[in-house]
């Protein structure tokens, strides 16, 4: 697979119509045709809106989920992420399990990784990192 994966705060701007955001957005549409995203970031997405009971937002993200891609956990992901996160303990440098399994799906399918949250993203080896926002 080629493309990118939207982790979760990018994705939330381009729900909030960040300008930036959209327009890289709207670009990679126009090559890829659809957004990749995580089963994390749906999970923390999903768990936002439903906790705000945001019902207009909630339909809104279900159409979003039924057009793209979600890319769910697999042994391989999995593997991977916990290979980052045992590395990143062992040096102090820990950025969470979700980021870690967000990033393990990222690597296992060959996608670069759009965050906002590029301080912790770039400690992965190998994961490429672009940031919409600026």
């Amino acid at each position: 697979m080629t493309g990118a994966l939207l982790d979760t705060d990018i994705l939330s701007e381009y729900f909030r119509g960040n300008r930036k955001v959209v327009a890289n957005a709207e670009k990679y549409l126009d090559k890829a045709g659809k957004f990749n995203i995580s089963i994390i970031t749906y999970y923390e997405i999903l768990n936002g809106l439903l906790y705000k009971d945001a019902k207009k937002q909630l339909m809104r993200f279900a159409e979003f989920s039924e057009i793209n891609n979600i890319l769910l956990l697999t042994i391989e992901s999995v593997g991977i992420s916990a290979e980052i996160q045992a590395k990143l303990r062992k040096t102090g440098n820990e950025i969470g399990h979700t980021d870690t399994l967000i990033a393990g799906i990222a690597l296992s399918n060959s996608l670069e990784l759009v965050t906002n949250n590029v301080r912790h993203f770039k400690r992965i080896e190998g994961l490429k990192v672009l940031n919409w926002t600026k």
